[in-house]
């Protein structure tokens, strides 16, 4: 049988702030990283908060400090997406010790990472320079900074990974996704180690408009750290987040080799189409619950064997009822028995870079037998209230597997379980 996968190394700049620690001790302790946009003049418009990056003078003890990370010259060549993914890279490279000196190893080195807009607010910046400045005063940067894959691109080149690069652009599946596609390859032996996960950074007017459009987000700003609430009858809408979550994976052997230390393990992975509509899941979350079904079938295991769920729930009704209705249809009668959690709930919804936070926090819930909470439920849907959503307080509880759930526009749909090593 060949070895186990297992995570050595994880990495996040978020809402919430930059580093695991700090991150899990404040979603932990129920904090949000939801606020009021302040990057831009919301006056005259109709979404006032997200879930923002703090930089380091916001918060000193964790927020994000581009000065060591990228020389002032290079900032200009980079949209901010790549930006944080230097800096969850930098910090999952570290703990996992993965810098590879020979050819060898930087042959074996995948780089496989995530998003779903891509490098959005440098493409409606140089819209904004071509209107107002004409096309002479484009910087040649433009392109290479908004193109998707160029998270991974440059990542690939500041470490000299030269093992398979790869980037899925599957909406807010794509962070799973990335995680998924590295298992595979390690698997079929393109590469020994991987380095996975997602990034996003689209608070702009555009997107925001877009997103309203669709009545997708939440309009409330009185109370923005209350305005995510997954599962809760008063949901009106997701709050958009930013930033970065990425893993280094590798087979148990090859860890064990290099003396690195296992934090948890990918023990199962599943995708699907729903082959339904654009931007919503059937009712019943048939698309979902096979995701989920092939989760369970890699790892192995049985909808019981499962002690927490990390929802997509982005605190949409249409999506939350239809995640529950997959779970429903996976879980069956023990699935009021197993906590279920959101932790969009903290900080927003990252697009594409949800499945690579959540799944670091799906890791986490297992390595520290801790279940993060779903912040601000007062009383879920008459449907749900037999489920437990670990309602705004955190819970000790012994978990040796957690589902991982995260699903897209356009019908895509992935899943990933995390185990104890």
């Amino acid at each position: 049988m060949s070895s186990p996968i297992v995570i050595t190394g994880m990495g996040m700049i978020s809402p919430l702030g930059c580093g695991v620690k700090p991150v899990w001790e404040r979603l932990t302790a129920g904090q949000s990283g939801v606020g009021l946009i302040d990057r831009f003049d919301t006056t005259d418009f109709p979404i006032k908060i997200a879930g923002l990056v703090p930089g380091i003078e916001q918060d000193p003890e964790a927020g994000f400090d581009i000065e060591p990370l990228i020389e002032k010259k290079e900032r200009k060549k980079l949209d901010l997406f790549t930006i944080y993914a230097l800096g969850a890279a930098q910090q999952a490279l570290e703990q996992a010790g993965w810098f590879p000196k020979t050819e060898a190893e930087r042959q074996a080195t995948a780089t496989i990472i995530a998003t779903g807009i891509g490098g959005f607010t440098t493409i409606t910046q140089a819209q904004q320079t071509l209107d107002t400045r004409g096309y002479k005063r484009l910087s040649p940067f433009t392109v290479p900074a908004f193109l998707a894959n160029m998270a991974a691109g440059n990542l690939s080149i500041r470490y000299g990974f030269k093992g398979p690069l790869g980037c899925p652009v599957t909406a807010c599946a794509a962070g799973i996704q990335a995680i998924g596609d590295g298992m595979r390859i390690i698997r079929s032996g393109e590469a020994d180690v991987a380095l996975v996960g997602g990034a996003e950074a689209c608070v702009d007017p555009l997107s925001l408009a877009g997103f309203h459009a669709l009545k997708a987000l939440s309009t409330e700003s009185e109370a923005p750290t209350r305005a995510s609430r997954p599962f809760d009858r008063a949901r009106n809408g997701f709050v958009m987040g930013e930033g970065s979550g990425l893993m280094v994976i590798e087979t148990l052997e090859h860890a064990q080799a290099r003396s690195a230390t296992p934090l948890a393990l990918l023990s199962g992975y599943g995708t699907s189409a729903d082959a339904y509509h654009i931007t919503s899941g059937p009712e019943d979350g048939s698309g979902a619950a096979a995701a989920m079904r092939a989760a369970l079938k890699m790892a192995g295991l049985a909808p019981g064997d499962i002690n927490y769920v990390n929802a997509h729930a982005t605190s949409t009704p249409v999506g939350d009822n239809a995640e529950v209705a997959s779970l429903r249809s996976v879980f069956g009668d023990s699935l009021p028995t197993t906590p279920v959690s959101s932790t969009k709930s903290a900080t927003g919804h990252l697009l594409g870079a949800a499945g690579g936070i959540e799944s670091i926090f799906s890791a986490l819930a297992v390595m520290h037998d801790l279940l993060p909470p779903t912040l601000n439920l007062e009383a879920s849907d008459e449907a749900m209230q037999d489920l437990d959503f670990v309602p705004n307080v955190a819970r000790p509880q012994t978990t040796r597997h957690a589902l991982c759930n995260g699903f897209g526009f356009g019908g895509v749909n992935a899943a990933l379980i995390v185990s104890k090593v």
